[in-house]
This record gives C-alpha cells, structure tokens and sequence, in this order.
C-alpha cells in the first residue's frame, strides 16, 4: 500500500484510448471513501493515451477508491492508499477564519502577503526560475496569475504554450487541450507551492487577442471543468472567476455564475474562490465567493474604504490591486514606494489585506506586475517589516478597534492596540486609555523599520511623544499580556 501526506496528491494513472477526442469522448472520475467518507472527483485526459484522477486527501488514515468511465478498460479499477501525517510545512489549503481573516486547514494562520505577476509562467524558463528566485527571498505568499498569456502594455510577445490545440494563425480547436501548457503551468504551481506561495489563479481575464476571453459557452464550460480537475487537489490554489470581469463584455452576469457554479461543484476540495473587479464591484455577498478580491474604484480612496466594506459584505478584504508601485505612464502603475507601504498599513489596521504590484518601466518591459523577473521598488522590505509586525500580534489577526477621526487603530480589545498615522505627522500624541490598565509602548517607523520600546508603562490618559515624521505607528502591549 503506498502512502500519500495529508494534503498531499494521490494520482490514478490510467492508459486508455487515443482514438477520436478524448478529451470530450471519455468520462472519468473516482470515488474515494475512508470510514463515512466519500468524496468523488473527476479525471482528464493528459495525452498520449494517459488518463489521470487526483485527489487531495484529507484525513488520516486507509483510503480506497473506484473508478468510473465510459470507457470500459478504465471503468470498476480499484485500490487503496495511506494517508499519513503530513510533512513540514504543510499546513493544508487555506481556509477562512474569524469571518474577516484566513488560516491553513490545520489551524495555523495564514496572512495573505500578495504580489501580482499576471503572466509569468508565460516567458520562457529562464525569466521564469529568475521570478521564483526573487520570490524566495521576497516577503510575498500569495502570487496572482492567469492561466491564458495576456496582450496588453508591456504585453506583446507571444506565449512559448497556448491552451488548445492550434495556432494564432490558423485558430484553435478548443475541445483538444495543450496538455503540454497544463503539466508548464501545475509545475509552476508546485514551485509556488515549495516557497509556501499561494496560487491565486485568474481563469479568466480580458487582455485578449488570441480569442480566449471571447469563447463559446461550451469552450468555456468545458475549459473550467478540464482545469479544475487537473488543479483542485493542489492545496495551494485558489480560484479567481477573472480579472476585471466588468471588461470581458461578452460575459454576463448569469455566465459569472454559472462558472461559479462549475467550478464550486467540481472542485472537492472547496478552494477559496472570488471575482475581481475593475470599475464596478462584484455582489460579494453571493454565498459562493468566499473573500471580497477588490481593485479600488475610488481614484484616491483605497485601503481607507477597508473598514466599510468589512461592514457591507462581512468577509475577508483582501485589497488585490490598490495601484502599483513603479513610473510608468499610467496612474494605476506609478505611486511610490512610500505611498504602496502606506496603503499595506491602512489597510492592515483597518482589517483587511493589501497587494503589492511593481511596474517599473525598463528598456527589456520586463516589469514585474507582469512577467515577474526581479524586484526593483524600496516597498518589499517595508512590507517584509509590516508582515513581521503582524505575525507578532495576538492570532495573527488584526480586527479595527473604536477610532478617532483622524487616527485608525486595531488590535484585540483593551490589550493590544496598534495605532497608525499614516501622512500626517505629529510631535506627540495623548491617548486616553482604560484606567488601571497598564501598557507598554512603542513606536514604529514603519518606513526606516525601526521599533524604539518607550521607558516604564502607561496607563488612562497619557502624553507620547512622536518625532514629527510621517509614517509612524505607535504599539501598545498590556503589561503581562501573554497573547
């Protein structure tokens, strides 16, 4: 009997017909059962006659299975497994926790750090392992992509793989897939998945000239189903419906769901799953879309707006695209280093989780936001410092806490409080705190990263003083608060 971690991947390989088309001729699937469960999952075709079911198992102990096919070679084949402990750092898929917050199936939390390279599985090997390089080292733990190449600014050259069988010229049969661009693209997802990076895959966005975004109804069905079985037992995938889905004019609002449908009832695993705007917001209060994946639609408000939207649709914010950092001639891609490290912070004390993007303009248009490569931008190491500031608290949750108009706080009741003042840059502070509750406090360059500890403890209404630079946060611990 062979064995298979926790949150690990067992795969059925199967050889089967290559007659006709297999990807729409033969049905495959799988019934695992262990004690009272029974989970059953779909297979695909991988070419050359092999079929394959996977399955992310996810309790402990003897699992058997049976398949089932149309196909009658690969119809009733039976076996079983051991799914054993898991190993170091595997935690499982990241589920969500406390309503507005995340953490990994074993309980350990999981704050989402993420970065955008849209593309990067589309440009070669070499700019490809550079990215995973640089992201190594990066603070980053969640990683946005698409799944289809992208045409757009900075965007022009052609992909080494397309989805489907066919070409730019001549067109594509989309009911063959390229099983060679699935196996590139689960490889990068495993090198993800080795640096403990989520993958938050677009499955469809509208930067299109290959006519990808413009499929039939049965092309797009039938791609959503061939996907999520080839990915769902990855435990670090999550499922993003599109990007700027209010651009891709030739879907509508029923097509959102029901691809929401497909993707949630095909999936076992039940991976977190949300849809990304850009001008108009998504209904997230629909039951399916797990966490609120947000592109600001205020040319200024951003992560200010975290603390109402928590309120509107009471689940996780994760503010996916609050502009990036970098120089070029667009205004979504060229605030500062200091402005994307402010927008982290208000929306961390605020309750909600900010991404990083880098779009620094370069003779190569290798820019980051993109096609990945290196990061050049002074923001990464501010986010490494706030990432270190936030695993520190209490959980490692930050929730909003009742404010002043000009000064938003969090932390956990009377005994933990973070406070940030973003631009504005006071010589000192009077806080006025609960009375016989003693504090130790802090003050946080968030810029500089630096943590000088105040001397003794404060208590009711007391004086800080500040040294009259912007972006400072003050912390507060109460004195022998064990967390």
């Amino acid at each position: 009997m062979s064995n298979v971690e926790k949150w690990g991947i067992y795969e059925i390989t199967l050889h089967g017909p290559e007659r006709g088309n297999p990807f729409t001729d033969v049905m495959l699937g799988a019934v695992f059962r262990m004690k009272d469960q029974v989970v059953r999952t779909s297979g695909f075709y991988d070419g050359d006659g092999i079929y394959r079911v996977r399955f992310m198992p996810h309790i402990l102990g003897d699992w058997t299975f049976r398949t089932f096919s149309s196909e009658p070679s690969m119809d009733g084949n039976e076996g079983s497994f051991r799914c054993i402990e898991p190993s170091g750092g595997n935690h499982g898929p990241v589920r969500v926790r406390n309503t507005y917050h995340f953490a990994y199936e074993d309980g350990s939390p999981y704050l989402p750090v993420g970065t955008t390279c849209y593309v990067w599985t589309h440009q070669g090997d070499e700019l490809e392992e550079q990215t995973l390089s640089t992201l190594k080292t990066s603070p980053f733990n969640k990683m946005r992509m698409c799944v289809f190449p992208k045409s757009y600014t900075f965007n022009h050259n052609e992909p080494p793989r397309y989805p489907f069988e066919g070409s730019p010229e001549e067109g594509w049969d989309d009911t063959r897939f390229n099983p060679d661009f699935f196996r590139h693209l689960e490889k990068r997802i495993a090198d993800l998945g080795k640096l403990d990076i989520e993958a938050d895959l677009i499955l469809f966005h509208p930067y299109d000239r290959w006519g990808f975004s413009k499929m039939s109804r049965d092309a797009d069905d039938r791609y959503l189903r061939y996907i999520v079985a080839r990915l769902s037992a990855f435990r670090n995938v999550w499922w993003s419906l599109a990007n700027e889905y209010d651009l891709m004019h030739a879907k509508e609002k029923a097509d959102w769901e029901r691809f929401a449908t497909i993707v949630t009832e095909n999936d076992p695993v039940g991976h977190l799953i949300s849809i990304h705007n850009c001008l108009r917001f998504y209904d997230y209060s629909k039951p399916w879309i797990t966490h609120c994946s947000v592109q600001r639609i205020d040319v200024y408000k951003t992560s200010e707006m975290t603390n109402e939207w928590r309120e509107r649709w009471n689940k996780p914010i994760v503010i996916d695209e609050c502009a990036y950092e970098g120089d070029i001639d667009h205004g979504w891609g060229n605030i500062t280093g200091e402005e994307m490290t402010r927008r982290f912070w208000e929306g961390a004390v605020r309750g909600g989780y900010v991404g990083h993007g880098e779009t620094y303009w370069n003779p190569e248009e290798v820019l980051w936001w993109s096609k990945g490569g290196k990061l050049t931008g002074t923001s990464p190491e501010r986010i490494a410092f706030l990432r270190k500031i936030l695993e520190e608290s209490p959980g490692g949750e930050l929730d909003p806490l009742p404010s002043d108009w000009d000064l938003p706080s969090a932390g956990v009741d009377d005994a933990y409080h973070i406070y940030y003042f973003g631009f504005n840059r006071p010589r000192f502070r009077t806080f006025n705190l609960k009375q016989g509750t003693r504090y130790e406090v802090e003050i946080i360059d968030t810029w500089n990263m630096t943590i000088e500890k105040m001397p003794g403890s404060y208590e009711g209404s007391f004086r800080i003083d500040l040294p009259g630079k912007i972006y400072m946060a003050v912390r507060m611990t109460k004195v022998d608060y064990e967390g």
